[in-house]
């Protein structure tokens, strides 16, 4: 389940952001994270271009969070991110968080597409995207500098199935 993300989220959330496995996927400097700007973050996490949504369990306990950014609606599109705290992988709460985030972009917000990249080598995510319905659209060589060296990244994209602008590649149900 996803929800808005609120104050009270902000120590699971620092959690996540001093774990250093998780860390290594991102060039964010997350270690460097403190209560007061999670807090900051938190309270400035659903504007009109970003949506950040807290991932919870049964008991409403922060699990990760998901997210739409860069929402464009000119261009109907909207850049998916997803993370989730050590406890939680391999429970599922990923692929469904990510369906009910879809769900929201296409039904609630109207989006045509739903994109993303992911550093080429994260095998375990690529598997969650294309097992949510994300296509594989093509590898970006040596893109970016992680930890002095250079990583390719790996970019999806999925179409609204309910639309009737079509695309090349056809229309993929979420």
């Amino acid at each position: 389940m996803i929800r808005r993300l609120e104050r009270r989220d902000a120590e699971f959330m620092l959690e996540w952001m001093h774990d250093r496995d998780i860390k290594q996927a991102f060039r964010y400097p997350f270690e460097q994270s403190t209560l007061e700007s999670v807090t900051a973050f938190i309270e400035d996490s659903f504007t009109e271009t970003d949506r950040h949504f807290a991932v919870v369990d049964d008991a409403d306990e922060y699990l990760g969070t998901i997210s739409l950014k860069n929402i464009s609606y000119e261009d109907c599109s909207a850049e998916y991110a997803i993370i989730i705290r050590r406890r939680a992988r391999g429970t599922g709460v990923a692929a469904r968080a990510t369906r009910e985030l879809l769900a929201y972009a296409f039904d609630t917000l109207g989006l045509h597409k739903v994109y993303l990249n992911v550093l080429a080598k994260n095998e375990r995510a690529r598997r969650l995207y294309t097992k949510c319905g994300f296509v594989y659209e093509g590898l970006s060589r040596d893109a970016i500098m992680l930890d002095g060296k250079y990583e390719s990244l790996a970019w999806y994209g999925i179409i609204n199935h309910k639309d009737n602008i079509s695309s090349d590649d056809g229309a993929h149900k979420v």
